[in-house]
């Protein structure tokens, strides 16, 4: 495991990069608004990753390498993001397919970010699609605008609610709730299994 500063618009972002024995392509995961890249599924998706040959960059927002609990504006966390993505992409993953995803937060700026940042496919753990007890304020728009293959790993008590599956877009219900920490094996293999079937897409 290796930990890398990255310079971005708005400060500096931290990297924890877990590599693969053969790399086949490389994720970028993001954290939530207020954890950090220790989230629990987090971690299994990373072990999924690098037992099926994916490289992994957990990333840390700027925000959060600054010490601040508070995120920042959504226009700052994708410029941020971008920035990421193409050090590393030029640095540490060149000419490998790049999958962008996160938890929360982090799922919402890989989907933003998926069109412009070239993603392969997107990777979202509990992906809020509404505020808690607000389903008007809808933010499926988001995933919608990905074109490329997603999962959406979502607890089925889930209180940011449940996506719908479409043509390009798997939503695998696990036990437990937006923490996503009730059945971590659950989102071990869930991941496992969509890795799989993408890396023979996108070799």
């Amino acid at each position: 495991m290796t930990r890398v500063e990255v310079e971005t618009p708005h400060g500096p972002a931290r990297a924890e990069l877990h590599c693969a024995e053969e790399g086949r392509a490389a994720l970028l995961l993001g954290h939530g608004a207020g954890g950090g890249i220790a989230a629990p599924d987090l971690v299994a998706v990373t072990r999924a990753a690098t037992e099926s040959g994916v490289h992994v960059a957990l990333i840390e927002q700027p925000y959060r390498v600054a010490g601040r609990k508070a995120p920042a504006p959504a226009k700052q966390l994708d410029a941020a993001w971008l920035a990421v993505v193409e050090d590393l992409g030029e640095r540490w993953f060149a000419d490998l397919p790049l999958i962008f995803g996160g938890r929360s937060s982090g799922a919402r700026v890989a989907c933003r970010t998926a069109e412009v940042g070239a993603a392969s496919a997107v990777l979202c753990l509990a992906f809020p699609l509404h505020p808690p007890g607000k389903p008007e304020k809808s933010r499926l728009g988001e995933l919608d605008g990905v074109e490329a293959p997603v999962l959406v790993v979502q607890g089925d008590r889930d209180a940011f609610g449940q996506p719908e599956p479409s043509h390009n877009r798997e939503v695998v219900l696990v036990p437990g709730d937006h923490s996503l920490k009730a059945d971590v094996d659950a989102v071990f293999r869930a991941a496992e299994e969509w890795l799989g079937r993408v890396l023979r897409l996108i070799d």
